[in-house]
């Protein structure tokens, strides 16, 4: 597959590995609503924010939605929208592989842009998603109005890249509606409801599928060139059900498809109805209402509607998701996730963290009623935990960071074993779990309850005994081992020294 090149692309490609694992810090005073909530709300560079989440919800994620600077070299209020093309590129890369990481087998990422970086997007996603695995460029209208001022064409939609984890991956159909239904009659009054006429025709020419019927009319009725969609016996079945019936003067055959039978509408790729998917516009009057003591300056320039967002959740999610934003900007994404029932995370940089993020968020809760709230019967309730980037598990020599706790390290070990999600267990253990036949302990931060200088750090037979049994092969961290190697070796252990043998700082 052709890669696209870029300068400094050689270091680009590798910057995600050598990001360090921060700790997230809990800011109580900024969050609101349910203490024992899911949802986060992150302040703080998102590619140290998304490799603090790695450990913890790697493979987790359902729809990922960024929107990020669209590189369209105009100053922004909230964002440096004015980076260099290739630097660009640099930022892009090493986000889209950690949002890959923690994206779940089953899950999507939607991504909006527009035409100054779209197709150069388009080739890197390809590159980290798999060109199999894209899915959809969706083409949204963003404007309600077209620019007569433009100086050659007007720009009035941006795109939405939307890529699956898995080729398998498939959208949810959409609620169907009156125009889709119209053609749906009943004439004969069918005690199944309305129908229309569908298509009796194989789609393929197949010779055993062409033979004559005969009408109660005395007509022969000749099949289609291609030949009867069935065979002769189904076909005389479905007659005899009344799925297929002749016409009034038995010249042609009617198959029934019935309205009762349909499922849901399969989500086109042009939104460009504003009523149902919003417009910046319309999102500008959602955060006026909010934060009506905010001059209009002083928002977004191109916020994202709720419409919009209620469209895409609803396609990528069900109740219960876990739903990312990486670029949480206005915090769209959260309030909709919130009101429609969803887990979030949604991670932003910038000082509206606080000054917007937190309270829409908490206006949210509280059960505002703007945006999706009436359609989607929102009342209020939930909450949301405000973190903070904290200190790095490493210090710059490699050593652990005498800050960090047992549940930090063993949430890092596990994912750099296995690169899996770690689940704290209810009781403190320094078994941290099984993968793939092999069992992970960890000795560290006094974990066993021993007072002494090494903590219960140091392996020993004693140490061993105490650790819970497991039959297979046991991988065990901890300061160093009193067993030799051939010890070790019988008894299918392979020790790792902390601080050295732990990888991806």
């Amino acid at each position: 597959m052709p890669l696209l090149d870029w300068l400094n692309r050689g270091e680009t490609v590798t910057v995600a590995d050598h990001v360090p694992y921060r700790l997230l810090e809990a800011a109580d005073d900024l969050s609101f609503g349910d203490k024992d909530s899911p949802n986060m709300l992150i302040h703080g560079d998102n590619l140290e924010a998304l490799k603090a989440l790695l450990p913890y919800y790697a493979g987790k994620v359902k729809c990922i939605f960024i929107d990020p600077p669209y590189n369209t070299k105009s100053a922004f209020e909230h964002y440096d929208d004015n980076l260099e093309h290739s630097q660009w590129l640099a930022m892009m890369y090493p986000r889209l592989e950690m949002l890959r990481a923690l994206l779940a087998e089953d899950g999507s990422i939607w991504v909006t842009i527009d035409d100054n970086e779209a197709h150069y997007l388009k080739v890197i996603m390809d590159e980290i998603f798999g060109r199999n695995n894209f899915a959809a460029n969706v083409v949204w209208r963003s404007s309600d109005a077209s620019n007569n001022d433009a100086k050659s064409f007007s720009l009035d939609h941006n795109q939405v890249l939307v890529y699956g984890k898995a080729t398998d991956w498939l959208a949810k159909p959409l609620a169907r509606t009156e125009a889709a239904n119209a053609h749906y009659k009943n004439p004969d009054n069918d005690p199944k409801g309305a129908w229309f006429s569908g298509n009796l025709s194989s789609p393929k020419p197949r010779p055993n599928l062409r033979f004559p019927i005969a009408s109660p009319t005395g007509h022969e009725i000749q099949p289609p060139s291609n030949g009867w969609r069935w065979k002769k016996e189904t076909l005389f079945e479905m007659i005899k059900t009344g799925e297929i019936i002749f016409s009034k003067n038995g010249t042609r055959l009617i198959k029934k498809t019935y309205l009762v039978d349909q499922g849901g509408l399969a989500p086109s790729t042009l939104w460009d109805d504003i009523e149902e998917t919003g417009h910046n516009r319309q999102a500008k009057y959602e955060l006026k209402k909010l934060f009506p003591e905010t001059t209009t300056a002083e928002l977004f320039a191109t916020p994202k509607p709720e419409r919009l967002m209620q469209r895409i959740l609803h396609i990528a999610t069900e109740v219960d998701d876990l739903v990312l934003d990486s670029f949480l900007g206005s915090g769209t994404t959260a309030a909709v996730a919130h009101k429609m029932g969803r887990r979030y995370i949604g991670i932003e940089m910038g000082d509206h963290a606080k000054t917007h993020c937190a309270p829409r968020l908490q206006k949210v809760i509280e059960g505002e009623q703007g945006g999706i709230s009436e359609a989607v019967e929102w009342k209020g309730g939930g909450g949301f935990r405000f973190y903070q980037l904290g200190a790095t598990i490493f210090d710059a020599d490699g050593n652990i960071n005498p800050a960090i706790r047992f549940p930090h390290l063993a949430a890092h070990v596990w994912f750099c074993e296995t690169k899996t999600a770690y689940r704290q267990p209810k009781k403190k253990s320094p078994l941290l779990g099984l993968h793939d036949g092999t069992a992970y302990y960890l000795l560290y931060n006094g974990i066993l309850g021993d007072k002494s200088v090494s903590g219960g750090n140091v392996l020993t037979m004693p140490i061993l005994k105490s650790l819970p049994p497991h039959d297979g092969p046991r991988v065990i961290y901890g300061e160093t081992s009193r067993l030799s190697p051939e010890r070790l070796k019988t008894l299918n252990i392979v020790f790792k020294q902390t601080p050295y043998d732990i990888k991806a700082r």
